[in-house]
C-alpha cells in the first residue's frame, strides 16, 4: 500500500503538463511584447509559486494522517 502511494506521489511530480497561469491583466500586457520571453517567465513564475500552497496542505494532511494513525495504534 505504502510503495504504490510513493509510487502515485513521484509519478505525479514527474509528469507535469505545461500550464499557462496568466491573470488576464497580466496576458493583455504580455500579449503585446515581441519575442515572449517575459509571458514565458511570467507563467512559469506563477507556477512556481502555486506549489507552495500545495505542499504546505499535503504536509498539514500528512501529519495529520501521522496522528490519527498513531491514535489508532494506542
Amino acid at each position: 500500500m505504502k510503495t504504490k502511494f510513493f509510487v502515485l506521489i513521484f509519478i505525479l511530480f514527474v509528469v507535469v503538463l505545461p500550464a499557462d497561469a496568466q491573470c488576464a491583466m497580466c496576458r493583455a500586457v504580455l500579449e503585446n511584447e515581441d519575442g515572449g520571453s517575459a509571458a514565458k517567465g511570467i507563467n512559469n513564475g506563477i507556477v512556481y509559486l502555486m506549489i507552495f500552497p500545495y505542499l504546505l496542505i499535503g504536509g498539514i494532511g500528512y501529519a495529520i494522517y501521522k496522528m490519527r494513525k498513531k491514535a489508532k495504534k494506542a
